[in-house]
């Protein structure tokens, strides 16, 4: 039972020396005063367990005989951390497997040296701008860490489907190479939180003269007779785009279809989803891998 306290109540705090400040009490809290004590606390305890994980990592290049000052900043800027603060952190929990972590990495003298592209495409720095020294393939279609993707087997992924326009990342996967994802992509949040040292920078070659497969869904109004017709006219007749496929399926006086298209690029795509949602009972018109999106 919700209970307002007022003036003049008295009550009981109950304290535990034990316990701790976590995020989810500035969810409870009202006062900005109690908030920013709150996350002061928080900082506190993030730069000891900070304290923690710098000794655990010192300890781990120690074994592996990896002088430790003198590798911290290439350690902070390979694996994505805005500070050496964050880094310390991370290795807080003692479970972060170095071993994973040096594979982007030759060893020499102590230090770590950043392993060559030609030496193992699956282990490229991904923060290390590798500008490309060959001519480009007329056929590149990709960029990856500066160079023509056609040298490696990639593919665009099917979770997000990218295309030409989209911000898009590689990711090496374990079994099929490079995979190229959309940053907005569903996936890519966890990709780059723990496998960091697999994802390689990607862009699109401003050359490219391409088609791409895309999945929309359009949802709105039942009306009968005439939805198909309305959606398929545009797309065919206005855009001269080829429908791979189309399943629509009604239900309580609303629709929802899902589509297969050929575009060339972002925008392309974009006027085409304006325009679909401009038709008369179209309600919203999304990009299959936004469906599941808050």
């Amino acid at each position: 039972m919700n209970y307002t306290l007022e003036s003049g109540d008295q009550i009981q705090i109950i304290t535990n020396k034990n316990q701790k400040p976590n995020e989810d009490w500035l969810k409870i809290v009202k006062t900005g005063k109690a908030k920013s004590k709150i996350r002061s606390s928080l900082k506190d305890e993030i730069k000891i367990q900070a304290e923690y994980g710098k000794e655990v990592l010192e300890r781990k290049l120690k074994n592996s005989k990896i002088l430790f000052e003198d590798n911290l900043d290439i350690l902070q800027t390979t694996l994505g951390f805005k500070s050496r603060l964050d880094l310390f952190y991370s290795f807080s929990n003692d479970k972060v497997d170095l071993s994973d972590i040096l594979k982007p990495f030759n060893i020499e003298n102590g230090k770590l040296i950043i392993k060559p592209i030609q030496e193992d495409s699956t282990k490229i720095n991904p923060q290390t701008e590798v500008k490309s020294i060959k001519p480009l393939d007329p056929n590149t279609k990709i960029l990856i860490n500066g160079e023509s993707g056609e040298q490696y087997q990639y593919t665009l992924a099917s979770c997000c489907n990218p295309v030409k326009g989209d911000d898009i990342f590689a990711y090496v996967s374990t079994n099929s190479g490079l995979k190229i994802h959309r940053y907005n992509c569903n996936n890519a949040e966890d990709l780059m939180a723990n496998f960091g040292y697999r994802v390689l920078k990607a862009e699109w070659a401003s050359s490219i003269e391409s088609n791409f497969t895309v999945t929309l869904y359009i949802f709105g109004i039942d009306e009968g007779v005439g939805v198909i017709e309305r959606i398929t006219k545009l797309i065919s007749s206005r855009f001269g785009v080829n429908i791979k496929s189309f399943n629509i399926e009604g239900n309580e006086g609303t629709f929802e279809a899902r589509i297969s298209l050929v575009v060339s690029n972002k925008e392309h795509l974009n006027s085409i989803i304006k325009s679909l949602s401009e038709l008369p009972g179209i309600s919203h018109v999304k990009r299959a891998d936004q469906i599941n999106q808050n």
